[in-house]
């Protein structure tokens, strides 16, 4: 048993350094020598858990990433009653609790989409399947208004909930070039306020 949980941390260890050196490199960027240099393990320790560079990108979307998705937006939304007040508590507390090295190197999900989603159909399919997650949870939490009756009916919660993403994103990304955070908190109210103006 001792022998497993150390290898599940030793797993653990490796995404993690991975998506830091994702994160501050861009996928293309990272390098496994780095991995080796962060975690303190031999090639063969990392080749034992993951076969390649490819294989490890994948883990970091589809375990830390998604994780992170379900966290933040998925969870927070779950069978509320009232949408509107929910999505914008999670757009407060997803760019409220942003540290300086977010503000400056941006959105990690963003930022491998930029760089990998047309270039590796496997990255591609992975980061489409929790863009999907994502603006499910915000659909099916506005279809739950419209059917409470605290959204109006005239919403289409599919093209809002992308709507909202796209919007948050682009500010995401607009920040991280000006590295302006009165800017962000003013950017983010006004994304606060067309939500809010979703309310039947």
């Amino acid at each position: 048993m001792a022998v497993e949980r150390n290898a599940e941390q030793t797993r653990e260890r490796i995404l993690q350094a991975t998506f830091l050196l994702m994160y501050r490199n861009g996928y293309q960027g990272m390098r496994v020598d780095q991995i080796l240099a962060a975690t303190g393990l031999a090639k063969g320790a990392l080749y034992h858990h993951f076969a390649n560079k490819q294989a490890l990108g994948y883990a970091v979307v589809d375990e830390l990433l998604q994780k992170e998705m379900e966290t933040r937006w998925v969870e927070p939304l779950r069978d509320c009653q009232d949408p509107i007040t929910a999505i914008k508590q999670v757009l407060e507390n997803s760019t409220c609790d942003m540290t300086l090295e977010e503000m400056e190197q941006g959105c990690p999900l963003n930022n491998i989409s930029q760089e990998m989603a047309g270039l590796d159909e496997g990255f591609q399919e992975r980061l489409e399947r929790i863009y999907n997650l994502w603006s499910g949870s915000i659909a099916e939490a506005l279809e739950r208004g419209k059917a409470n009756g605290t959204v109006k009916d005239s919403v289409d919660p599919t093209v809002i909930a992308i709507f909202i993403i796209s919007s948050l994103q682009g500010i995401i990304g607009a920040i991280k070039c000006m590295q302006d955070n009165d800017m962000m908190k003013k950017l983010t109210g006004v994304l606060a306020d067309y939500i809010g103006s979703l309310r039947a």
